[in-house]
Parts: structure tokens; C-alpha cells; sequence
């Protein structure tokens, strides 16, 4: 670096000769060059930009902040927000756009027939947006939640067999187990004077525990012990919705030199370890029985999840690496415990605030039940509850445990009215705004699980519900979480009534799945195996 420096200063120290003149120029035309090019490329960013705000004038839009801030900080994620939506989608029930600041739009789908275009289009183009999801990349690296082009489209069609109803049947038998444990643990709570429990810390750790077990053939008893695996996953959950809300944090370079970025590559580090060890293991074991005395071994046992990654391949042979099968089974693991947690404690609570559904899928449980030597679901028996099925149909309409879902689309996107989303826009696949929008759902704010009869529902576009998304990507373990609601709920309603904790009142908070700001807190009242049932207080 020394003699470069000293070459220039006795460059410019020289006596006017034709060298210095030509160098001089050179270094000059160098920097005019890159002045050019730099004005160039800002000219053409300034002119897609004028081109995208002159096309996206066609949508209508809220009223904004004002020029510089747009829309942001109106549709905050809180009671406040999410209500600020419904009311939006009742003046604007098809797409609106909202400015994140004065350089990025977003554009809001919440009518079915305007969904279709980019949930039907192929994942090719509707391709994830990372704005967000980017922040789970160190933790669930290349699953499906994530990959995107080739690698997804293979690996969706090796993993969709894992979700089959012949490998989800003796999943049942996990459900069963798990809630049991949590079942017996709230009597014991109940009867040391706790009659007031948080749904979502309860239903979170049930979920995860039989997750573990589905995914893992792993018993942790998180349930009733701690479990640093466990404690991991809640804790990563936690760090990305909070640096989510931190903007400075959204640099990764910055967000690893803070104690919440130490505290999250730790946390990664313990889920890794913990399922690169199982998976190496489990590995080891195939490579040394060989596959034909492999599946021998496992006759008459519950496949699990790792199980079935290990023994999938695709069209020409090839079977998933070791760090593809991690990071399926560490994404199965973080999709499917909060979401199904959130469902099931949304709907526990929208049963507790009418107590004569609740009453009514009790009847129905108690019917199913009857004959039975023990209480205990079978796969058989979740197609035979048409009431309950509507109830959890109706809370996850009202209740969406994911409110919205984003692309990026790759090519224009024409829309029926004959407008069209611009190529590279974010488009907002908004979940909870369609289904309570008025257009779709007359009184959309009202919980009625008889819009789910089959009779009501035949005429409702398959778009107007969809809890799991829909397309392409839409969610791969949809049958798994409806089968482990039933279960859980089923066997609830069974041994406890459920009913409002008045004195916590409830407040939506949509973060990585909908929750409430405060916990989700009813009181319990366990119900004999021979005592008739006393339906709850109605809500005041």
C-alpha cells in the first residue's frame, strides 16, 4: 500500500511531462467512467421505479401516513392491526396496495377470485419473498419452507408419500399418548388450585412433544421435564419475531455482533446437533443392515419422519443428503408445532366463549365414545366427527394460525378485472383478510360453524377457506395437523369444560402464527368418565 501512495504523490509531485498529462487523463476518464455508470444504473432504478408506481396506480389504496412513511406503522401486528385490516377489506374487498415507506408497495389479495391467479401459478414464478423468511435460513436452512425452483419441486415430490394417510394412521396413537400426559398434568394443576391455564403454553409443549416422537421416535418428557432441544426451539421462535420488529437488526453482519444474534446461533447450534446426531445415527444403522433388513426391523413399528426422508428418492435414484434431511426434519419441526398449537388453542377458546357448540361436540365425542373399552381416538374416528370438524374449520376461518403469506412473482400476473401485478412486486396473500372479508364471509366476524355444512359450504370458491394456503405450496402437513386437532380435541372435551378466564381479556398478536398478547388463559373443569357434563357460564 506504501510505495502505491508514493507513487502517486510523486506523480503529482513530477514536473509537467506527457506521462503525468496522459496518467492524469486515464485516472480521470477511470473516474468519469464509474460517475457515468453509477448515474446510469441510479437512472435506471429511478425509471423501473416511475414505470412500477405509473402501472400500480390502477389499485386502490388506503389513505397513507403521509408521502414519506406510506402506510407504515398503520397495519401494525397487534388487536389494533388486524382490525384496521377488516375494516380495509370491507371498503376494498379484491386488492388494495399499502406503501412500506415511499419506495416499496405491497399488494393485498383478499377475494378468492384475485388469489387464484398467484396461488394457482407455479412455484417457479410465485416464488417465495424473502424479506422475512430470510431471517430462518441459519436455523431450517434449504426445507421447504425455504428452497425454492428445482431443489423444492424435488424435494416436495419426495416428501409428499411422509404425508400419506397409511403413514399418518399410527401417528394417532402418538396423538393419544401426548395429550394424555397434558390431560394429566392439568388435573394435578387443577387440583393444586391452578383452574386458569394458558392454552398456548400448554398445547405448545404437547405438540412439540409429539412432534419429537412422530419425527424423531425421540421422548424428551418435555412435557413434564425441561428439554434443551425443546427450549431451543422456542427461543429461535421468539429471536425472529423480535428482530423482525428491529430494522438495524435486519443486517445479518449487524445482527450477529448483538447478544440476541450469540443467543441465536447458540440456539441453532443445540437443534443442529441434536438432529445431525439422530440422523447420522439412524443412517449408520441403514448402511449397516442394508435396506431390505432395514425395513424388516421396522415391521410392526410406528415409520417415523427421519425414517421415511432416509429411505426416499427421487426419479433417477438419488437419495436426500444428510443436511437435506436435517433441514426437512428441522422445518417439520418449527411448521408444525406452533401452527397446530395455535389452531387447537383458538378453537379451545372460541368453544369457551359458546357453550353450546361446545356442549354439542361433546355430545357428539361422548356418541363416538360409547361403545369404546377406553378413551382412546383411531383413525377411523376422526371422519366420524362432522360437528367438531366444523368447529375447527370455523375457528381456523376466524382464528387463521398464519394470517398472511407473501410472493414475489417472476412474471406479470393478470387479474380478472384485467389489471396486472407488475413482475417483482410483493404480493400479500392475505389469509385473514379473505376470510373476513364481508364479500366472502357475510358477517365475517361472527363464529358459525354451520358455514361449513356441507350444504352451506357447496356454492363457497375453494379459495375462500384456506387455512394451510393453497397452490403449489401450500402447506404439506395439513392432514397431519387436522388429525392431531381432532385427537387433542376430542379427547378436551371429553375430560374438561372449558370456559373464559374473564379477568384476562384476550388481544390478538399475529407473529410467526396468531397468538394473544398475553397468553391465551381458560379455566378448566375436569368432568368425571361417568359424571354428566355441565355445560360452562355463558360469556357475560
Amino acid at each position: 500500500m506504501l510505495p502505491l501512495m508514493d507513487w502517486v504523490l510523486e506523480l503529482l509531485s513530477m514536473e509537467r511531462t506527457p506521462f503525468r498529462a496522459y496518467t492524469v487523463s486515464a485516472l480521470l476518464l477511470v473516474l468519469l467512467a464509474l460517475l457515468f455508470r453509477t448515474l446510469l444504473q441510479l437512472g435506471s432504478s429511478w425509471h423501473r421505479y416511475y414505470v412500477n408506481c405509473r402501472r400500480l396506480r390502477c389499485f386502490p389504496e388506503p389513505p397513507r401516513r403521509n408521502w414519506l412513511l406510506g402506510h407504515l406503522g398503520m397495519f401494525i401486528p397487534g388487536e389494533q392491526g388486524l382490525s384496521l385490516v377488516s375494516q380495509t377489506v370491507t371498503t376494498f374487498s379484491q386488492v388494495f396496495v399499502t406503501w412500506m415507506g415511499p419506495f416499496l408497495p405491497v399488494l393485498s389479495l383478499v377475494h378468492p377470485d384475485y388469489l387464484k391467479p398467484i396461488t394457482t401459478a407455479s412455484a417457479a414464478i410465485a416464488r417465495k419473498d424473502y424479506v422475512f423468511y430470510g431471517f430462518l435460513k441459519p436455523w431450517l436452512g434449504d426445507g421447504l419452507l425455504l428452497s425454492n425452483g428445482p431443489k423444492w419441486v424435488r424435494h416436495r415430490r419426495m416428501l409428499t408419500p411422509a404425508f400419506h394417510f397409511d403413514i399418518l394412521k399410527p401417528y394417532v396413537k402418538i396423538f393419544n399418548q401426548s395429550t394424555d400426559i397434558m390431560h394429566a398434568k392439568w388435573r394435578r394443576l387443577v387440583a393444586s388450585g391452578s383452574t386458569s391455564l394458558d392454552m398456548f403454553e400448554q398445547v405448545s409443549l404437547m405438540t412439540l412433544d409429539g412432534l419429537q416422537k412422530c419425527v424423531f421416535s425421540y421422548n424428551s418428557n418435555c412435557q413434564e421435564t425441561p428439554s434443551d432441544y425443546i427450549a431451543a426451539i422456542v427461543e429461535l421462535s421468539s429471536l425472529v419475531v423480535r428482530r423482525q420488529h428491529r430494522l438495524l437488526l435486519h443486517c445479518d453482519f449487524l445482527y450477529r455482533l448483538t447478544p440476541d444474534g450469540r443467543r441465536f446461533q447458540r440456539a441453532c447450534d443445540t437443534v443442529h446437533r441434536f438432529t445431525a446426531d439422530v440422523v447420522q445415527r439412524r443412517h449408520q444403522a441403514l448402511n449397516r443392515l442394508g435396506r431390505e433388513a432395514w425395513l424388516k426391523s421396522k415391521q410392526g413399528k410406528t415409520v417415523d419422519f427421519i425414517d421415511i426422508l432416509l429411505l426416499a428418492k427421487d426419479e433417477d435414484g438419488q437419495d436426500l443428503s444428510d443436511e437435506d434431511i436435517a433441514a426437512e426434519a428441522d422445518t417439520f419441526m418449527f411448521e408444525g408445532h406452533d401452527t397446530t398449537a395455535s389452531g387447537l388453542s383458538w378453537v379451545l377458546y372460541n368453544l369457551a366463549c359458546h357453550p353450546e357448540y361446545q356442549e354439542r361436540c361433546r355430545e357428539e365425542i361422548k356418541d363416538l365414545m360409547r361403545d369404546k373399552e377406553s378413551e382412546e381416538m383411531e383413525w377411523e374416528d376422526l371422519s366420524q366427527m362432522p360437528f367438531s370438524t366444523m368447529c375447527i374449520k370455523e375457528s381456523l376461518r376466524l382464528h387463521p394460525p398464519v394470517t398472511a403469506v407473501s410472493r414475489r412473482c417472476t412474471e406479470d400476473i393478470k387479474l380478472p378485472n384485467g389489471h396486472v401485478i407488475p413482475k417483482g412486486n410483493i404480493c400479500l396473500i392475505s389469509i385473514y383478510g379473505t376470510h373476513h372479508n364481508p364479500a366472502v364471509w357475510p358477517e365475517p366476524q361472527v363464529y358459525n360453524p354451520h358455514r361449513f355444512d356441507p350444504e352451506n359450504s357447496k356454492n363457497q370458491p375453494p379459495l375462500a377457506f384456506m387455512p394451510f394456503s393453497a397452490g403449489p405450496r401450500n402447506c404439506i402437513g395439513q392432514n397431519f395437523a387436522m388429525a392431531e386437532m381432532k385427537v387433542v380435541l376430542a379427547l378436551t372435551l371429553l375430560r374438561f369444560a372449558v370456559r373464559l378466564d374473564e379477568s384476562r381479556p384476550v388481544r390478538r398478536k399475529p407473529e410467526l402464527i396468531l397468538r394473544s398478547e398475553n397468553g391465551l388463559w381458560l379455566h378448566l373443569e375436569p368432568l368425571g368418565p361417568s359424571c354428566e357434563s355441565r355445560p360452562p357460564a355463558p360469556r357475560s
